[in-house]
């Protein structure tokens, strides 16, 4: 078997996580619902930012699902927290707030998907496991407010910097990314495979000076990098 095939299939030990939420019926019953998903094992459960935190540093997950808004301290601020002392933990903000605001501190503190709670059980599901292999997720309808966002604050003339240094390549890459394709898909349309699609990746990263496939997206938009529909 190949040491390249991802994480969730049976040979692999399955994916640890966390649940932080302070409404404890719809913490509860995600994590009924998880626990009985193929390849996911849920390690713990908190009510606040501040024991989610604290469970992280203990636990050692591979996912964590927060929530925005919690007594004590915020998804957001617990997400920067758990980014700091468990940094191979991946965090999927997990809530009711569709504010962009939200999204923007979601990703500038380190989280990998944001995914609105009226998601169903499968999307979750998927979302752990796409961001366990290390890509990004958010909600179809953030992605869209995210991206007319960015449409409207972008600059008319590309200015001078580390972006006009990715290669064609790499914009098709980055394109693909922010339609919210997968490594394996990417590598299926330009005919090339995931590995060299994770290294045009990491080397947009590189040349952006950025932390992750969401931040690199944002960052093409508003530098208007991109040709989006209706842009």
């Amino acid at each position: 078997m190949s040491e390249t095939a991802g994480r969730g299939q049976d040979e692999r030990e399955p994916i640890r996580v966390l649940v932080v939420d302070d409404q404890q019926l719809f913490r509860r019953g995600l994590t009924m619902l998880l626990a009985v998903e193929p390849g996911l094992e849920v390690v713990g459960e908190a009510g606040d930012g501040v024991e989610g935190t604290a469970l992280a540093e203990t636990a050692a997950p591979d996912v964590v699902l927060l929530d925005v808004r919690m007594p004590k301290k915020s998804g957001i601020e617990a997400c920067l927290a758990i980014k700091q002392s468990v940094p191979s933990a991946k965090i999927i903000m997990l809530t009711v707030s569709d504010e962009e605001a939200d999204l923007y501190e979601a990703v500038k503190s380190g989280a990998s998907g944001y995914l609105l709670k009226d998601s169903s059980i499968e999307e979750v599901a998927q979302a752990i496991r796409v961001v366990a292999d290390g890509q990004s997720l958010i909600s179809p309808s953030m992605a869209i407010k995210l991206i007319d966002e960015f449409k409207q604050m972008s600059r008319p003339e590309r200015e001078s910097g580390p972006a006009l240094r990715l290669t064609e390549r790499e914009l098709d890459v980055l394109r693909l990314v922010a339609q919210g394709h997968s490594n394996k898909e990417i590598a299926a349309r330009l005919f090339i495979s995931e590995n060299t699609v994770k290294n045009h990746v990491r080397n947009m990263l590189e040349k952006l000076q950025l932390h992750s496939r969401m931040e690199a997206v944002m960052y093409a938009v508003r530098e208007n990098l991109l040709e989006l529909p209706g842009s």
